[in-house]
């Protein structure tokens, strides 16, 4: 048993938390070499390895095992991510955002009080003039200012610890898939220490430039005669400038809050490529018992459990997906064009994300049609091999042609050779902003029962369905559980709308935009209220002068 803080979060592999022995996983094609198994593995470099060393060790063992096996293993290669790459992804831009815009409400703050502190300047000064006159010095008196404003900063430090405790257990409580490994984020020692550390800086910061303008040229004899008539000139300017700079930095939060909302807007108005709405996404697996069965066997079972799940009352389509998942998970396969000779290795190859999937694909995700048609119940292991492209494929690789008609070699299939039938629109796979961050990639569309049955066979231990229908309702996902006419040996895991997917590829700019958002608003506050605080000081200063000079006219 593992302890219960460990938790192995990985893209694509979050659902099961039971570890086996690969070598008893009882699949007839894992001794296979060249069977096209993809192996995820883990491992710890040694103290001082970097992870270019590491590369190039498995770049020399993959070019070893690809002259030792050149059928099997030539053009295959492992690629080396660090692990914390693999489980942060794309957060760490939208962490820096937020780690600016803490600094500036916190720079903001500074201000605020070293605004508040110089606007008491006035009161204070007959009480420095007589410390200075009873021999105090000006490093006495700045300790003295600097103590006062680091006691502020510690209390304020101690409420911010306590409101942060609460407001993180809110933001992740309605944004829990907002950040990886969130249930890992907390307060602890490290965090208390960094925010004592913290605090006694601010107060530092904001309490040195009010201490230094309060002592300089201290005048003893003008001072001891001051009854509170107002500000100097340059204590005036220092408070204006201030106040500008408070309102600028809660500016540029405010813009770009509105920024990141209105990038947000026009991304969730994005055509996906599909029509997301009222549609289940989820995985089954098959008994243990079908690793064992033949092809024919399993392709049969796979026929029924679609037509079981198209059968459900509300139910309009269901479809088998294999392979490619939009914004789940993706699988890229070469080809070469018919007519021309096969490349030397995997890498002079062409790659296109691959779909595998059954014949209603179409009608549940509604990916529109744009030339020929789209995979049938006709397109199985008896018939010629199929394939629909979309029109990226179509663009790329047969430009000013029609594709209908074409052939394409592909390893990965019974026949071998495919006949291009149908072109479809391109489908955002990696998320609504894909096609800005990533370059353009051809997709395929293959059908489920003309895979190979070295594919086939493996096909037992976990299948996608995609299925459409008029709602999604807790009782159609009760009766996908219960479904009478399945196995109860038929696992059904992962259940998850497609609305809800695409809203998970944007929880990470939501909860930046949302956060963003209320530091911005908080900036303004501060902002308002220490130029609130300053104008009401300053005028409670100077009663008399609002009457002598008529403001009331």
């Amino acid at each position: 048993m593992t302890p219960a803080n460990f938790h192995l979060e990985i893209p694509g592999f979050r659902e099961g938390q039971v570890y086996l022995p690969i070598g008893q996983w009882d699949n007839p094609w894992l001794p296979q070499r060249g069977a096209g198994l993809g192996i995820h593995g883990i491992g710890r470099l040694k103290p001082g390895v970097s992870v270019e060393q590491a590369r190039a060790d498995m770049d020399s063992v993959t070019g070893n095992l690809a002259v030792a096996f050149p059928e099997s293993d030539k053009g295959v290669g492992a690629t080396l991510v660090p692990l914390k790459q693999q489980v942060v992804g794309e957060v760490r831009p939208y962490l820096l955002v937020l780690l600016g815009a803490v600094g500036f409400v916190l720079l903001i703050a500074c201000v605020n009080v070293a605004n508040l502190l110089l606007a008491r300047s006035t009161m204070r000064r007959r009480e420095f003039a007589i410390r200075a006159a009873l021999g105090a010095g000006q490093g006495r008196i700045v300790r003295q200012l600097l103590v006062e404003s680091i006691l502020i900063a510690l209390v304020g430090g101690s409420l911010g610890v306590l409101l942060a405790a609460w407001g993180t257990r809110a933001a992740l409580g309605v944004l829990p898939a907002a950040l990886p490994r969130a249930e890992e984020i907390g307060l602890d020692s490290r965090v208390l220490l960094f925010t004592t550390a913290l605090s006694l800086f601010a107060g530092i910061l904001s309490g040195i430039t009010p201490a230094i303008l309060k002592t300089s040229r201290l005048d003893l004899h003008n001072a001891l005669k001051e009854t509170g008539r107002g500000l100097s000139g340059a204590r005036h300017r220092a408070q204006s400038a201030f106040v500008a700079l408070e309102m600028a930095l809660a500016l540029v939060l405010l813009v770009g809050a509105g920024l990141m909302l209105r990038s947000l807007v026009r991304l969730s108005q994005t055509d996906p490529g599909f029509n997301p709405h009222n549609i289940l996404s989820f995985n089954i697996s098959l008994p243990p018992s079908m690793l064992k069965a033949s092809p024919e066997a399993i392709r049969a079972v796979y026929r029924d459990l679609e037509n079981n799940l198209a059968s459900i009352p509300t139910a309009q389509a269901a479809s088998l997906t294999w392979e490619s998942v939009p914004m789940g998970w993706d699988d890229e396969e070469p080809f070469w064009l018919a007519g021309r000779p096969k490349p030397a290795s995997n890498n002079e190859m062409n790659w296109s994300i691959v779909y595998v999937v059954g014949p209603d694909y179409l009608k549940v995700m509604r990916i529109p049609l744009q030339r020929g048609r789209f995979l049938s119940v006709h397109d199985d292991e008896h018939s010629p091999g199929a394939v629909v492209v979309d029109e990226a494929f179509a663009r790329k690789y047969f430009p000013n042609q029609d594709p209908i008609g074409k052939r394409l070699n592909f390893e990965n299939t019974a026949s071998g050779q495919l006949e291009i039938v149908g072109v479809v629109g391109h489908v955002k796979q990696w998320g609504l902003d894909a096609d800005d961050t990533q370059p353009l990639r051809a997709q395929m569309y293959l059908s489920c029962m003309q895979m190979p049955n070295s594919y086939i066979a493996r096909a037992p231990s976990g299948s996608g369905v995609v299925l459409r229908s008029e709602r999604i309702t807790a009782a159609l996902i009760d009766s996908i559980r219960t479904n009478p006419k399945m196995s109860r040996d038929q696992v059904v895991f992962g259940i998850r709308t497609m609305d809800e997917i695409i809203s998970g590829s944007m929880a990470e700019r939501r909860f930046s935009m949302i956060l963003l958002a209320i530091f911005s608003t908080l900036a303004l506050i501060l902002a308002s209220v220490g130029l609130y605080g300053v104008i009401s000081y300053v005028v409670g200063q100077h009663p008399r002068n609002w009457y002598t000079h008529g403001s009331w006219g």
